[in-house]
C-alpha cells in the first residue's frame, strides 16, 4: 500500500501579492492601497428628489398703488397750512429728514434745514407719493423743474391731462421745463380747456382744489398706478 503523502499549503509571500497589486492597478488605472483592510468611504449623501424637483421661490411682485388711493390722500389735505414764516408742514418736515432732501442739498446747495421754510409745492406731490408707496412712480423732489425732467427721462412725459397725472405749470404760459414754477396733481380734465387740480403751497400757502386753465400748462409726468 502506497503511503499518503502530506500536501503542505504553500506558504503566500504577502510582499509579492502587493507587488502584484500595484502593477495591476498601474496597468488599469484603479487605486489601490497597501495598507490592509482599509474601510471603504462612505457615498455622499444624494439630495431628495423631491428637493430636485422643487420650483424655485419667485420674489412678489410689488403692488402700485391706485390712482384713486394717491388723489384720495392728497385731497384729504386740503385745508394744511404753512405757518407765518413759510413752513411747518409736515410735508417740508418730512423732506428734511429724507434721504432725498441729502441729496438735493449736494445738488443745489444749502442745508436741510433750509427746506423748512422752502416753498413746498413739490415736497407736497412727493409727499403723497411716499406715503401711498408711490415714490418710485410719483418720484420725489424739492425743486419743480428738475422733477419734470426726471419724468421726460423716464419716457412718461406728455400734454394730455389724466386723473393722477403730476401737473406743472409756468404763469406765463411757457413750455419750457425750464421755466417750470408750480406743481400739483390733476384730479380731472374738466372738457373746457380747464383742469381741477390738488395743490400744495398755493392760494394762502396752503393745500386746495384749484381750477387751472391749460394754457398755463407746461406738461404733465405720468406716475404708473396699479390696483393696490
Amino acid at each position: 500500500m502506497a503511503k499518503h503523502r502530506r500536501t503542505r499549503t504553500p506558504k503566500l509571500n504577502y510582499s509579492h501579492a502587493i507587488l502584484g497589486m500595484s502593477v495591476f492597478s498601474a496597468a488599469f488605472g484603479v487605486h489601490t492601497s497597501a495598507t490592509a483592510e482599509t474601510a471603504p468611504k462612505p457615498l455622499p449623501e444624494l439630495p431628495h428628489i423631491a428637493a430636485l424637483q422643487a420650483p424655485k421661490a419667485q420674489a412678489p411682485v410689488e403692488a402700485k398703488p391706485s390712482v384713486t388711493k394717491v388723489l384720495s390722500l392728497a385731497k384729504a389735505q386740503i385745508g394744511t397750512k404753512e405757518d407765518a414764516k413759510g413752513g411747518g408742514t409736515k410735508f417740508q418736515k418730512w423732506y428734511v429728514n429724507s434721504q432725498r432732501a441729502a441729496e438735493t442739498v449736494k445738488r443745489d446747495g444749502g442745508s436741510r434745514q433750509d427746506y423748512l421754510n422752502a416753498a413746498w409745492c413739490a415736497m407736497f406731490v412727493s409727499w403723497v407719493g411716499e406715503e401711498t408707496g408711490a415714490r418710485k412712480t410719483v418720484g420725489w423732489d424739492a425743486y419743480t423743474v428738475t422733477h419734470a425732467k426726471w419724468f421726460k427721462a423716464n419716457k412718461r412725459w406728455g400734454t394730455a391731462a389724466k386723473p393722477g397725472s403730476v401737473v406743472f405749470f409756468s404763469w406765463s404760459g411757457s413750455k419750457s421745463l425750464d421755466a417750470i414754477q408750480h406743481v400739483g396733481f390733476v384730479e380731472k380734465d374738466n372738457g373746457n380747456g380747464t383742469i381741477t387740480t390738488i395743490e400744495g403751497n398755493t392760494g394762502n400757502g396752503q393745500v386746495e382744489e384749484r381750477v387751472r386753465p391749460k394754457s398755463q400748462v407746461v406738461g404733465y409726468g405720468y406716475p404708473e398706478y396699479g390696483n393696490a
